[in-house]
């Protein structure tokens, strides 16, 4: 039997299609958007723990002070800066319209504020993880 060639075009990973700036800033939005809900909704539970005294809200608490959440909280941190000034980017692009043949550079810039303002903070941060727990 005589192979048959596929005449779908695929690239070295994957199909032809290929995502693009705007799709990735998307998905970079959607998903701290999900983790702070996450968040959110871990907080509230975990505050109304204090119905059921004391002693169970104190273990959930203590959980808190184990390095790994700490570094989760690195990660809430970013997720909330990154969203906010992406957010920001949005609202501009919404408020005046001319700005999406700008897009490209507006995601760059964005991604350039928020990796100059995360540095510092990942540096606090990681510090008094190491600190704390080391």
């Amino acid at each position: 039997m005589a192979q048959r060639r596929s005449t779908k075009r695929t690239a070295e990973f994957g199909s032809i299609y290929r995502v693009r700036d705007p799709q990735w800033s998307c998905i970079a939005h959607s998903v701290p958007g999900v983790a702070i809900i996450l968040f959110l909704f871990a907080h509230i539970v975990d505050t109304a723990l204090v119905g059921w005294g004391p002693n169970a809200y104190n273990r959930v608490v203590n959980v808190y002070k184990n390095p790994a959440v700490g570094v989760l909280e690195l990660g809430l941190v970013a997720a909330v800066i990154y969203h906010a000034l992406n957010g920001l980017r949005i609202m501009a692009i919404d408020f005046w319209p001319k700005l999406v043949e700008k897009n490209r550079q507006l995601i760059y810039g964005t991604m350039t504020i928020y990796v100059l303002g995360m540095a510092p903070i990942a540096a606090i941060m990681i510090r008094h993880i190491l600190k704390e727990h080391f």
